[in-house]
C-alpha cells in the first residue's frame, strides 16, 4: 500500500513538472510572439487616447474599461477562434493575411503622414471642446473598438505566425495569453496616460513646492508625450507593415527587395562597432521607406476611385 501511495505521489510530481514545463513553454512562446507584434501594439497604445479626449475626468476610466472589454471580446471571441481554424485547415492563408494586414498598416501610416503634411492642426484641446453626451460616448467607444479590431487582428496574426510549428493546443494557449496580456498592457498604459494630467493637476495644487513643480511638469509634458506617441506609432506602422509585406514577397520569391535590403544593410554595417544594431537600423529604415511608398500608393489609388476618399 505505501509503495502504491509513493507511486501515485511520484506520478503527481511528474504531471506537475510537465504542467510547469508547458506553462514555461507557453510563456516563452507568448513572449516571442508579443515581441514580434510590438510595432502594432505601440500604435494601438498611441491611437486609443484620442477616443477618450473631450470627456469629463469621471468618465475617462469607465470608457477605457468599456474599450478594454470590447478589445478582449474582439480577440477571444472572434479573432482567435478564426485564426486557430485557419491554422488547422488552411495554413497557406496565413501569409496572404499577414500581407493584407501589413499593407493596411502601410496605408494607415502613409495617411497619417499625409495628414501631417497637410497641416491638419486638430489638437487635443480642440477635441476637448466637443460637447459630449451618452450618444457621443457610445459613438467613441464603438469607433475605438472597431479600430482595435483591425489592429488586434494584425497583432494576433503576427503572433500566430510565430507559433505555427507548435501543436494546436500550444497555439491556442499562446494566442490566449498574448490576447489577454497585450490587452491589459495596452489599456493599462492608456489609462495611465489619460489620467496623468489629472494626477499632475492634483499634485500642482497640493503639497510642497517640489511636489507642485512635478505636477506642473506632468501637465506640461503630457501633450508632448501624446505627440511623441503619435509619431512613434506612425513610424511603427510603416516599419512593421513594410517588413511584413517584404517578408511575404520573400516567401513567394517575388521582387527580391527583401534580399537586396538585407545585403545592403550588411554591406554598410559590416565592420562597424555594434554591427548588429546598425544592420537592424538600416533594415528597419528600409522597411519603413518601403511601407511609406506602398502606403502612399494605396492612398493615391483610393483617392482616384470616384466617390471614394481615404480619411480617418
Amino acid at each position: 500500500m505505501p509503495s502504491g501511495l509513493f507511486a501515485l505521489l511520484d506520478d503527481i510530481a511528474t504531471i506537475a513538472k510537465v504542467a510547469a514545463a508547458s506553462i514555461d513553454d507557453i510563456g516563452a512562446a507568448a513572449s516571442k510572439a508579443g515581441v514580434k507584434a510590438a510595432g502594432v501594439v505601440v500604435d494601438d497604445t498611441a491611437v486609443t487616447p484620442r477616443y477618450v479626449t473631450g470627456f469629463t475626468p469621471d468618465r475617462e476610466l469607465p470608457i477605457i474599461w468599456r474599450i478594454t472589454k470590447g478589445s478582449l471580446r474582439n480577440k477571444l471571441v472572434f479573432i482567435v477562434p478564426v485564426l486557430l481554424l485557419l491554422s488547422a485547415v488552411a495554413q497557406w492563408a496565413i501569409t496572404p493575411l499577414l500581407m493584407v494586414g501589413g499593407a493596411y498598416l502601410c496605408f494607415e501610416g502613409a495617411e497619417k503622414v499625409l495628414h501631417s503634411l497637410q497641416k491638419d492642426k486638430t489638437s487635443l484641446a480642440e477635441d476637448a471642446a466637443i460637447v459630449v453626451d451618452k450618444d457621443h460616448e457610445e459613438l467613441m467607444v464603438k469607433g475605438a473598438v472597431r479600430t482595435d479590431f483591425i489592429l488586434s487582428a494584425e497583432i494576433m496574426v503576427i503572433a500566430l505566425n510565430e507559433v505555427l510549428d507548435e501543436h494546436f493546443a500550444m497555439r491556442a494557449a499562446t494566442l490566449a495569453v498574448v490576447a489577454v496580456a497585450i490587452t491589459i498592457a495596452v489599456y493599462g498604459v492608456v489609462g495611465l496616460i489619460v489620467k496623468m494630467d489629472d494626477i499632475g493637476l492634483h499634485m500642482a495644487k497640493e503639497g510642497n513646492s517640489a511636489r507642485k513643480a512635478i505636477g506642473r511638469g506632468l501637465v506640461a509634458f503630457m501633450p508632448k508625450l501624446l505627440a511623441a506617441l503619435a509619431l512613434i506609432g506612425t513610424a511603427a506602422m510603416l516599419w512593421v507593415g513594410g517588413q511584413i509585406v517584404l517578408h511575404g514577397l520573400h516567401e513567394y520569391h517575388i521582387g527580391g527587395i527583401a534580399e537586396a535590403l538585407e545585403s545592403l544593410a550588411h554591406s554598410i554595417a559590416g565592420g562597424l562597432p555594434l554591427e548588429g544594431l546598425w544592420t537592424w537600423l538600416i533594415k528597419a529604415t528600409g522597411d519603413g521607406i518601403f511601407g511609406l511608398l506602398l502606403g502612399g500608393l494605396i492612398v493615391g489609388v483610393l483617392h482616384l476611385i470616384p466617390g471614394k476618399k481615404a480619411a480617418h
